[in-house]
């Protein structure tokens, strides 16, 4: 377990140093897994927003998000479709969620969805999914448009039970000192 932790450890800090020195030729998924619970996507148009829908779509009992910036429509609308197929979805934002122009905040509130603010940092940039338990996403990837679209940044889908366990810890960290939202 103490080996997967540490591999899992060694492959992000390789993720970072290689966006560090400007290692961004890969546009799309690493063509064979990192290992076979490891895929990484990059941005801009390297497939983040859809490897997010894509793990969305075979949920099958719950999935908790912390998100600082949230305005994909395309994961809104995943995160919803998920929500009406029985899976049980809770979202923690960054407070800047209650006034952002473009958050999808409202929809997913008014879609039923638990959706909380963190407000107890001066800001919640966490940017994490945990889905059924076993697999999170995370990086430094926005789940917006623009960090599809513009920016360059990372995500890592990761099936393992030791990370998964220590984000679902954290996840209930936040919901713990977290508001609920009920939309604009």
């Amino acid at each position: 377990m103490i080996r997967k932790l540490l591999t899992v450890i060694l492959i992000l800090a390789a993720a970072g140093l290689g966006y560090f020195y400007g290692l961004q030729q890969i546009q799309k998924s690493v063509a064979a897994p990192l290992s076979p619970d490891i895929h990484m996507y990059t941005s801009p148009h390297g497939g983040c927003t859809e490897a997010v829908v894509e793990q969305l779509s075979k949920a099958q009992s719950n999935v908790l998000v912390q998100a600082y910036s949230f305005t994909s429509e395309p994961i809104a609308k995943a995160l919803m479709d998920a929500h009406k197929r029985g899976v049980h979805v809770e979202v923690i934002l960054d407070k800047s969620q209650r006034t952002e122009k473009y958050s999808e905040a409202d929809f997913i509130a008014h879609a039923g969805i638990r959706t909380l603010i963190d407000a107890k940092h001066a800001i919640a940039h966490n940017k994490i999914m945990v889905i059924d338990g076993d697999t999170v996403i995370t990086g430094s990837f926005n789940f917006t448009k623009a960090a599809e679209e513009h920016n360059a940044e990372n995500l890592l889908v990761i099936e393992h039970s030791v990370l998964v366990e220590q984000y679902t810890k954290n996840w209930h960290v936040h919901e713990g000192h977290s508001e609920g939202y009920g939309g604009r």
